[in-house]
């Protein structure tokens, strides 16, 4: 969430930003500067006929004392009148806060002046692409086709159970899975990031920390009869572990890793490729978060992402590294990398991660802030999250990319892992 002194202070600012993320904020901004003003109004009314009350008050014993009874009388009705004028000023003054709050949650974060513009996918950035794209021998398969071949993965089987987008993974392609999950998880904590093993459910209050509520509602599930929300992304639990607090400045960064089940109801995406493994509703992820100095957090940003890059370049993948334009870039987002890998035998590229920095748009939620050594005033932290990595596509890509006529190949830093070099 934006602070509101901010946009008081530079609402053109604001407005000409929020262009850069195709969104027109020129009416949200203006109405809420003029209910600030509302607001502001109404609390020097309320200040002044509070101070009124205290002088009457001070006032009406001394009457009494000097025997004017009928002065002290019409003093103290003044007071009773003076208290149902604050009463309605208090009942004015949280409406209009009420709404000022509803505006405020409506505003997309700033993005960083590096965000290029654009409206959708295809006007991200590719600042580079690395790697070789392999030359399949002359049968190869998509990996769909690959995981019947090897009994590795059982879509059917995941539509019976539960529906479309739920798979169920057997044998060396469950195996696979767990490798994946403990070679990323051993990569982070190599990395200084503490893991972390969340709740998969969040209540409305964490939704909200993080943005995804109001702004996703659609897209998460809901169980309703606790008002709980499955999570998207380890990201929301372990954010809002910081929800409330005031850390210590010296103590900055705080670093997590999580491995979660990730759920989402991808409504309204199935205009998109959804074969195999490339969208799904439920997946497997490691995700990377930390807590920053705003002075600090564009660099742990550029760290973030050499840290995603190198599993990647570990796993032997080839991948391309995208700066997120304005219309791709999240509601949450300053700044947004992805990364990409190539799915040969589809012939695409698939995302794997997205690396962000919140900036304070989540600490001001989260009410997330720190204290300087010295400073008596906490400061709102930064927040910063990435994918460290998605399952599903890195999955796909590993099975296409190292099929042989003798089975598929595993990648060197996954054998410690899986316990097999090769799925036949």
């Amino acid at each position: 969430m934006l602070n509101l002194k901010f946009i008081q202070d530079n609402p053109d600012l604001v407005v000409e930003k929020l262009k850069r993320k195709n969104f027109d904020a020129s009416e949200i901004v203006s109405t809420i500067i003029n209910l600030n003003a509302q607001k502001n109004k109404l609390q020097a009314e309320a200040d002044q006929a509070k101070a009124e009350m205290n002088k009457i008050s001070k006032e009406i014993g001394m009457l009494f004392r000097e025997g004017k009874a009928e002065e002290a009388n019409a003093a103290k009705a003044r007071t009773s009148e003076i208290k149902e004028n604050i009463k309605n000023f208090d009942t004015d003054f949280s409406a209009i806060e009420e709404k000022v709050n509803d505006l405020l949650v409506q505003l997309p974060n700033l993005p960083h002046d590096s965000v290029p513009f654009g409206k959708a996918e295809e006007d991200n950035e590719i600042l580079k692409t690395v790697g070789e794209i392999p030359t399949l021998h002359e049968n190869a398969v998509p990996h769909w086709e690959l995981a019947a071949k090897y009994n590795l993965i059982d879509f059917e089987l995941g539509v019976k159970i539960t529906g479309a987008g739920f798979p169920v993974y057997r044998g060396k392609g469950a195996q696979l899975q767990r490798a994946l999950i403990n070679f990323f998880l051993a990569e982070g904590t190599l990395a200084g990031y503490e893991e972390i093993q969340p709740p998969l459910l969040v209540n409305e209050a964490s939704g909200f920390g993080t943005g995804q509520l109001p702004d996703k509602e659609g897209q998460m599930y809901h169980a309703t009869e606790d008002n709980l929300y499955l999570i998207p992304t380890a990201e929301v639990p372990v954010t809002n572990i910081y929800r409330d607090v005031i850390l210590d400045a010296k103590n900055l960064p705080y670093k997590n890793t999580a491995y979660s089940a990730c759920f989402r109801r991808e409504a309204g995406s199935y205009g998109k490729d959804v074969r195999g493994l490339n969208r799904l509703h439920q997946f497997d992820k490691v995700e990377i978060v930390q807590v920053a100095h705003p002075e600090k957090s564009y660099a742990i940003l550029d760290e973030m992402v050499a840290h995603v890059e190198g599993l990647i370049k570990k796993l032997g993948l080839p991948y391309r590294l995208l700066r997120l334009c304005g219309g791709d870039v999240s509601f949450a987002s300053a700044l947004t990398f992805d990364f990409e890998v190539y799915s040969t035998a589809q012939e695409k590229w698939l995302e794997v991660s997205s690396v962000s920095n919140f900036e304070s748009f989540q600490a001001n939620r989260l009410k997330l802030r720190f204290r300087e050594e010295g400073v008596k005033k906490p400061q709102l932290a930064h927040t910063l999250n990435g994918s460290a990595l998605a399952l599903p596509r890195i999955v796909a890509a590993l099975l296409e990319n190292n099929q042989t006529p003798e089975g598929i190949k595993i990648p060197e830093v996954l054998i410690p892992f899986t316990g097999f070099d090769m799925i036949n």
